[in-house]
């Protein structure tokens, strides 16, 4: 009945087809782990879906279904956010309307409903909150003999021991872990775009998923695929249309410059100024938003308020005075031409700029976690600026234009990959335009290569034992999550090596290894082969040579890439035992030219003792992922 009811409200409000997602993706979860639940275990699960792809649909349909499943009681944990609760408490109420759905501050009425009706609860991860539902749904008893049902969205946000390598607990882990012992069973699911910190969670960790299920966007999803999808050598791709390169580094130029706006910035107001006054003309839409993202600092984010708010008075001066700003729009107007042809006619687009700027109706908004000012992004016409505020859950509609100037050193899969606010079903995709640094555009392009792989291996697998691959210089996640001595992820681009091999099993590799002539500069050989040889390869430490997690991560590496490995063989290498670069600068050339598959690279050491060794010859392996 309550998912029936659900999927009505889904057709009458939103579409059919986004209707039949959420019937698709509820029917695998309920028959594969629902309508297998003991009711005596607690289980937990992952649904992962895209950035801004309707994942707030799907888990109110999972909801909704297992109540028809002999579930009562269900607590939605969000990120403590007050507007993202609120978002996610006002849909909940709106779609679940056979439910008793409880806010923060709703203690009555989840006494008063005593489970007459199901009852969902949304609460944000914040201490003081968990720790007042907690003794809430204690004293209640209404936890007793019922399994809870635990639906955390952005789980890899704030769930997780952040403690873990201290041997200590954090306290939201703490929090969440005594909410789901308040009943004998529980079904915990855990929804998230960005699940990398949750996949490299230990077998020891509570949030480690039993299963993982993927859903795919609904038609009309800009993501990845539409923004940054690459397969060519970088060189010769084809940059996507929507795509607009910035310099490098114009946030040092907006900080330093006060009298100059980066070309880049310019170009993005002018885009998004006649974005907005084709949809306020055409009555398309009721809002048009334009997101910044600097940097984390917030100073940075005042900075750059700052200047926008002073660039709108320029603007404004220049038409009225005939000046340059004309021309500036014309060009935005032409590029966005190319690309939605029947957009609306240039001069109108001019006079209703010129008309907001002198009625000042262009609102702008700073996102961090000091700014306590609210805006609803449905409505007007509004620029967007902010942090890793920007990064989690906040829905963004209507966002046409996105203009970043933020860069890091060692950035994050994960955190960057959830700042991509672009992505979404409301856009139109000839008037979308991304302002980025070239730098950073190849970051994105090289973590969607990553997150297609590894949402092609979970769907073929259904698998939580999965190994990550990324570029060089990225980390997956955050390293205070992450079991140090679990670790299931090999770094692209760099070369892996034991540090402390021995002679163990030399005449076995000799063997192996008897066919392959040193004289031909590299071979293509088949992944077995290369499994074989980093088996009977070995180290005087374990933990430098973990040969599993290589193994592991080859076969997610050559799934993805489906070229064969190549194989370097050399002989007679009379190689130091302290020996820092391993490589030949000819065999170093020779590995760097396949840059999109599987390097390795085998050398016959003599192991003489005068270069520290111990008398006995032995074989050294460089692996090197060429990501």
């Amino acid at each position: 009945m309550h998912f029936k009811e659900y999927i009505k409200l889904i057709e009458s409000r939103s579409s059919a087809k986004i209707a039949q997602s959420i019937a698709e993706t509820v029917d695998k979860l309920i028959t594969e782990q629902v309508e297998t639940f003991d009711f005596l275990n607690h289980k937990f699960g992952l649904l992962l879906g895209n950035v801004q792809s309707g994942k707030t649909g799907q888990m109110l349909g999972v909801i909704a279904a297992a109540a028809d499943h002999d579930f009562e009681l269900f607590i939605i944990l969000t990120s403590d956010n007050v507007q993202l609760q609120k978002q996610t408490f006002t849909r909940t109420l709106d779609f679940l309307d056979t439910f008793c759905v409880c806010d923060e501050s709703d203690d009555i009425r989840y006494l008063t409903n005593a489970l007459r009706k199901p009852t969902v609860i949304v609460l944000k991860k914040n201490t003081r909150v968990l720790e007042t539902w907690k003794n809430l749904i204690s004293s209640s008893k209404f936890a007793r003999g019922r399994p809870i049902f635990i639906v955390d969205d952005e789980a890899d946000a704030a769930s997780l021991n952040t403690k873990i390598n201290q041997e200590d607990q954090s306290t939201i882990n703490k929090r969440i872990n005594e909410i789901v012992d308040l009943s004998n069973s529980s079904f915990y699911l855990q929804v998230t775009a960005t699940p990398q910190s949750i996949l490299l969670q230990s077998n020891n960790s509570t949030h480690k998923p039993d299963f993982i299920q993927y859903f795919q966007p609904g038609e009309g999803y800009l993501g990845g695929d539409f923004f940054y999808n690459l397969s060519e050598p970088y060189a010769e791709r084809q940059i996507p249309y929507s795509i607009r390169f910035t310099e490098e580094d114009e946030l040092a130029v907006l900080k330093e410059e006060e009298n100059h706006i980066p070309e880049g910035m310019q170009n993005a107001i002018s885009s998004f100024l006649i974005v907005a006054a084709h949809f306020e003309i055409s009555g398309f839409r009721d809002s048009s938003n334009f997101l910044i993202h600097p940097s984390v600092s917030i100073a940075d984010h005042e900075t750059i308020a700052d200047r926008i708010g002073e660039t709108l008075n320029l603007l404004l001066y220049d038409l009225r005075n005939d000046h340059n700003f004309k021309s500036s729009l014309k060009n935005a107007w032409l590029d966005l031409y190319k690309t939605k042809p029947d957009i609306t006619d240039f001069e109108k687009c001019y006079k209703y700029i010129h008309s907001i700027l002198e009625q000042n109706k262009i609102n702008i908004v700073t996102m961090n976690s000091r700014s306590n000012v609210t805006v609803d992004l449905n409505k007007g016409i509004n620029i967007v600026i902010g942090g890793n505020t920007l990064g989690r859950g906040v829905t963004f509609p209507n966002l046409h234009t996105t203009y970043y100037c933020r860069k890091s050193k060692t950035p994050q899969a994960d955190t960057f990959w959830q700042h991509c606010r672009a992505f979404g079903y409301d856009r139109d995709p000839g008037l979308v335009r991304v302002f980025i640094p070239p730098s950073l555009f190849k970051m994105f392009s090289e973590l969607n290569q990553a997150n297609n792989a590894m949402i092609e291996y979970i769907e073929n697998h259904n698998s939580s034992d999965l190994q990550l691959i990324y570029p060089k210089n990225i980390k997956p996640t955050r390293a205070n999550v992450i079991e140090k001595d679990s670790l299931n992820i090999i770094a692209g681009g760099v070369n892996h090596f034991p540090s402390y091999p021995t002679s163990n099993n030399l005449l076995m590799i000799d063997n192996l290894l008897t066919c392959f002539d040193e004289k031909e500069e590299f071979h293509k050989v088949d992944i077995a082969l290369l499994k074989d040889i980093i088996k009977l390869l070995e180290s005087e430490i374990g933990e430098d040579w973990p040969k599993d997690t290589y193994i592991n991560c080859i076969d997610s590496l050559l799934e993805k890439d489906k070229v064969d490995p190549i194989l370097i063989v050399r002989r007679n290498r009379d190689i130091g035992k302290n020996t820092g670069t391993l490589l030949s600068p000819t065999d170093r050339k020779i590995g760097d030219t396949f840059n999109s598959t599987l390097v390795l690279t085998v050398y016959r050491v003599n192991g003489t003792i005068n270069k520290g060794w111990n008398g006995t010859p032995l074989w050294r392996v460089i692996v090197e992922s060429g990501v």
